[in-house]
Order: structure tokens, then C-alpha cells, then sequence
């Protein structure tokens, strides 16, 4: 369907892009670089690497859970005619190829953040819901930003290309690389640290998971109702009876939900063990309010990690 809708959008963007010949574009005519990102996580990077010297903008609007975007035909067009274009590049990123394919204006730099690291598949764990989703074709987990370590080589690769588009700020982006990628490094030895000293090293969530890049890097064990492309929200009765079972077992201080999330599994599993209820935010979008308070990524990890340490006992 969300191909479908694509092509009908390129279609109308043809349109308007013809009847708009001619009209200045002043976003353009500033000189800067115009990045555009389609969510949160390199948004973030690239306006700490580019400060005032790029204009970058993202496609997702704040507050919308980002498994349920669509393209307008305004986000095409800003695609099409910006210097760099970063996305995902999994599975929900599908519409992205009928726009790039389409047209003769293409972005001068495209980036896929599933190209820079190393993907890892989904898994559905032990007491997991099964979902529709889950067949012979194996899907790739696309949350590669939720493990420090791959947000400092997503940071690098964007530094990069940002010096080649632009070399006469190349010095001033690879200064605020070094700097904002020594923060990443910080927020890496935190978790580590966390971990290191942790009773235990089993998380529970009472929700979709994810988080499968950052359980791998520290040595995480998890248990939760999705995985993390899930669409579904409603576990079976067995899946919650599974997590509740788990964390009373375990004696688990704290259960996770995550941003945007209605939470009610939580909830119930807290309601029914007396654990603590707290968000691990997986940095996919912001409220408009952490927006306008310029939230970044750096702070709200460094939190995960406050609520990691709390639930590791």
C-alpha cells in the first residue's frame, strides 16, 4: 500500500514541481548544506556536527510514532532537492526507493544508517508475541542508533560526507565530530559501568524491544512483548503472564515502556508484581516540547542509562 501511495505522491510532485519553476527558494539561496533526515537519531548528530553552518530539517513531525509515517508530497520534493538525505534504510524505509527512482532530481548524498554498521536480525525471544510479521523472509532490526558505539560511526560517516560537500567548513565539522563523538564515548563507559557493576543483567519490557543493538553491546538479557518493529499492541494473555512470571522470578525492580507508548502492558505487569514502571526511550522521534528544548540524543541515552541502572539493581 505505502508503494502504491508513493507513486500516486511522485506523480503530484511532478506537477508541482513543474508549475513551480521559477519561484525562489530561499531555504536553498542562504548558501548552506540542506540535510534532511527522516528521523530523530541523525537529525540530531548532523546539527551537532553542522551547528549554524547546515540547514538540516526532519521529515517525521514530532510526537508521530514513526512506524506510521507517509511522505507528503512536500517531504518528496524536500528530499529530492536537498545536498544529503539520510534514512533508516530497513524494511519501513520501502517508499524511500520509489522516491529516489523516480524523477530526474535526486539528492546529491544519500545516506542508509543500516549500511554504516553491522544489522543484526529481528528475534523473538522467549515468551514473546508472535506476530504477523514473522515468516521465512528474514527482516533485519532497524534501530541501529540505539547502541552508542553505532551512533558514533553513523556521526563519523555523516561528518564525512558533510566535508566532502562542503570543504570549506570541513575543518569546523570535523572539530564538532571529535568533540560530540568524545560525548558518545562518555555515554558508552556509563553504560558499561552500569553494567559492570549490576546484580543482575536481565531487562524487562512491557512493550515492543527496540533495543536489540544496545542489549548486544552490553550483554543485556531481555524479555518483552514485541519485538521492535511490532506493530501489534494488544499481547495475549500468555505473553503477560509470561512477563509477570519473569520479573516476580527474578525479583525485577523496574519495568520498561517506551516513548510514545500507551503503556498499558506495563501497567498491568506492575500492577500484578509491584515493579516500578519507567520509559527507556529509543530516541525515534521527540515530544515538540523536547524539540523546542533542544533535546539530543546525548541527554536522553544518558538517561536510558540513569533508568538502566536503577532496573539492574
Amino acid at each position: 500500500m505505502k508503494k502504491f501511495i508513493c507513486a500516486i505522491l511522485c506523480m503530484a510532485v511532478a506537477i508541482s514541481v513543474f508549475c513551480a519553476c521559477g519561484k525562489n527558494n530561499t531555504k536553498k539561496d542562504n548558501g548552506k548544506l540542506n540535510i534532511v533526515s527522516t528521523i530523530f537519531p541523525p537529525y540530531d548528530f548532523t546539527r551537532e556536527i553542522g551547528g549554524d553552518r547546515v540547514n538540516v530539517s526532519m521529515l517525521l513531525k514530532p510526537g508521530m510514532e514513526s512506524h506510521s509515517y507517509d511522505p507528503t508530497p512536500k517531504d518528496i520534493i524536500e528530499i529530492q532537492e536537498s545536498d544529503l538525505f539520510i534514512y533508516v534504510g530497513g524494511e519501513s524505509d520501502e517508499w524511500v526507493k520509489d522516491i529516489l527512482e523516480s524523477g530526474d532530481k535526486k539528492p546529491k548524498k544519500i545516506i542508509a544508517l543500516m549500511d554504516i554498521v553491522d544489522t543484526v536480525e529481528e528475534e523473538t525471544v522467549e515468551g514473546m508475541e508472535k506476530t504477523d510479521d514473522d515468516g521465512d523472509e528474514i527482516e533485519y532490526d532497524e534501530h541501529v542508533w540505539t547502541s552508542p558505539v553505532n551512533a558514533s560511526l553513523i556521526t563519523r560517516k555523516i561528518s564525512e560526507t558533510l566535508c566532502e560537500l562542503d570543504t570549506k567548513n570541513a575543518s569546523f565539522f570535523k572539530n564538532r565530530t571529535a568533540e560530540y563523538c568524545q560525548k558518545l564515548s562518555e555515554l558508552d563507559n556509563e553504560f558499561r559501568k552500569v553494567v559492570e557493576n549490576a546484580k543482575r543483567k536481565t531487562i524487562v519490557f512491557g512493550d515492543r524491544f527496540p533495543f536489540r543493538y544496545l542489549a548486544d553491546e552490553y550483554g543485556l538479557k531481555y524479555y518483552a512483548a514485541f519485538p521492535g518493529c511490532s506493530s501489534e499492541t494488544e499481547p495475549s494473555a500468555a505473553t503477560v503472564s509470561f512477563l509477570i512470571d519473569k520479573v516476580k522470578e527474578e525479583k525485577i525492580p523496574v519495568v520498561f515502556s517506551i516513548e510514545f507508548s500507551s503503556g498499558k502492558v506495563a501497567d498491568t505487569i506492575c500492577e500484578s508484581t509491584g515493579a516500578k514502571k519507567r520509559i527507556f526511550h529509543s530516541c525515534h522521534n521527540v515530544t515538540q516540547k523536547e524539540l523546542d528544548n533542544e533535546a539530543g540524543y546525548y541527554w536522553i541515552m544518558l538517561d536510558n542509562a540513569f533508568a538502566l541502572k536503577e532496573a539492574l539493581g
